[in-house]
């Protein structure tokens, strides 16, 4: 059903109905009104939210891209989008995809008939091409680097990591593991090298771990095979760190007397393990706050690189009396 069906119905013009379905000038009679609210129901017609989006000039229905929503973090970052979205009068459909399947996505989002979309997966030149092809607005969330033409938002994960490290260091840790994956982000690996060298320490084992809790887990039963034992581990993510955190446990290692862990992330998980997690803390709410603030209302920077602070916990620094 379209409007022109509810105008034919209600005996009235095209604009008169966009004028009720709007809220628009108050100059229509209570009884054209009544007129146009009972065709639109006789029919079902449902006004294309989209679509009016773009006569509006703005974005009531939003896609957003994220690796995987059963992901904690991701799962709290679509938290942050829908409710800076609500506050914005607009809509949220989430989908996951990884990089190399963004494509996928955003056909499956294009069918809702989404006018623009946040896109938190980090992409491949496929992704970027699809995402082009797709004529969508687009802003890129937690992106490594910029992309022409595209607003981008993302987080000194290098700054952020080598914050950690030292803090690692200045507890007096010179042999740090670095749990991640072998062909990850490569400025977690360069905060981490850089923050060993940068003090003269030789650089700890790297055991290869996904981002994932099973991961972290088996990385710990490598760590224990290694002839001289570290005494501090960076977890590449908070889900690592958790399953390190299992495996040292059912090891009997105590942490952090023995070998204390930080991570980086800071979701929800990490202030309700046991020991309470270390994390660089990744600024979700305020980048979802811009983010939805730039696609709905079109102000506000199209670039922005955010500081990543350091969450210290008993991970690290041991709890009192423990």
């Amino acid at each position: 059903m379209t409007r022109e069906d509810v105008a034919r119905l209600a005996q009235v013009s095209v604009p008169v109905v966009s004028y009720v379905l709007n809220d628009g000038p108050k100059n229509v009679s209570p009884a054209t009104r009544d007129r146009v609210l009972d065709a639109v129901d006789r029919l079902g017609y449902k006004p294309n939210a989209a679509a009016r989006a773009l006569r509006r000039g703005r974005s009531d229905l939003l896609g957003f891209i994220v690796p995987s929503i059963a992901n904690p973090l991701f799962a709290s970052f679509a938290l942050e989008v829908e409710r800076a979205a609500a506050a914005r009068k607009a809509t949220v459909i989430t989908v996951s995809a990884r990089a190399g399947q963004v494509g996928v996505a955003l056909e499956r989002l294009a069918s809702h008939q989404v006018d623009a979309v946040l896109v938190a997966t980090g992409l491949h030149s496929a992704d970027v091409a699809a995402v082009e092809r797709s004529g969508l607005k687009a802003v890129l969330l937690n992106q490594p680097s910029s992309v022409p033409g595209m607003p981008t938002f993302s987080i000194d994960l290098y700054g952020g990591v080598r914050a950690a490290v030292t803090h690692l260091i200045d507890r007096g840790h010179a042999r740090i593991a670095y749990l991640g994956p072998a062909d990850g982000d490569p400025r977690r690996y360069s905060g981490w090298a850089d923050a060993m060298t940068s003090r003269d320490l030789t650089l700890g084992p790297h055991i290869p771990a996904d981002f994932s809790r099973a991961s972290g887990r088996e990385a710990i039963d490598q760590l224990l095979e290694l002839p001289e034992r570290p005494t501090a581990i960076f977890a590449s993510s908070d889900q690592i760190a958790i399953g390190a955190l299992l495996g040292l446990h059912r090891a009997g290692i105590h942490v952090p007397n023995e070998i204390a862990v930080a991570s980086f992330d800071d979701s929800p998980d990490a202030q309700f393990t046991w020991p309470p997690l270390t994390a660089v803390h990744q600024p979700l709410r305020e980048m979802a706050e811009d983010a939805l603030e730039l696609i709905v209302s079109g102000t506000g920077p199209t670039e922005r690189m955010y500081d990543a602070q350091l969450v210290v916990r008993e991970s690290t620094i041991g709890a009192p009396g423990v």
